[in-house]
């Protein structure tokens, strides 16, 4: 329940990479649903504030740090100053390469579990208490680990691939819309598995 005069407002902040280059790359799916809910909801993301690019309503934020991944904590930790935001009011979309490919992850606060990304916001923000959504994009538990890690993430998706990617990221814009709608709770019910 909300108190009286407390801010309403979410903020889903969507990591990846600035650039061409990495557009398709499994690193940049949290920009890709960012996109996703933004198209959804007709929210225009493109003003530049706090070193990300913004879309805004009167109750919503969507963003997408310009920052590299592992320094977005500082494009977070600007935004949720700048608009007065409480961190359960804050939602990071980004890739989990430990979880197979298609699995979504929600969950209301933990550690970073090895991804800088979210290393950075945890820093920035001074809290676990931060909720996510990991999108998996690893291998299959057959395929076994990648030999580089860094290159299988900053690569792009196969062809094969790509079907279950396109089905992964509109499952993650509905998860966003059922944690603006419905919050955490229903989020986890509904979309971990």
């Amino acid at each position: 329940m909300a108190r009286s005069g407390e801010n309403l407002t979410s903020l889903i902040v969507g990591l990846g990479n600035p650039g061409s280059r990495y557009e398709e790359t499994r690193h940049n799916l949290g920009f890709r649903v960012v996109e996703t809910v933004s198209a959804r909801l007709e929210i225009k993301v493109g003003k530049l504030e706090c070193n990300s690019l913004v879309g805004a309503t009167d109750d919503l934020i969507l963003a997408r740090p310009q920052t590299y991944m592992n320094r977005s904590g500082f494009a977070v930790r600007c935004l949720a100053e700048r608009y007065g935001l409480e961190t359960d009011r804050i939602l990071v979309v980004y890739d989990e390469v430990v979880l197979p490919l298609g699995r979504l992850r929600f969950r209301s606060r933990g550690g970073p579990a090895g991804h800088r990304g979210m290393e950075s916001v945890i820093g920035n923000l001074r809290t676990e208490e931060v909720p996510r959504l990991r999108l998996g994009v690893g291998p299959s538990a057959d395929e076994g680990a990648p030999a580089d890690l860094v290159d299988f993430v900053l690569g792009d998706f196969t062809n094969e691939e790509r079907e279950n990617v396109d089905e992964l990221i509109d499952r993650a814009a509905a998860a966003c819309e059922c944690w603006l709608s419905e919050g955490a709770e229903a989020t986890m019910r509904r979309f971990n598995g």
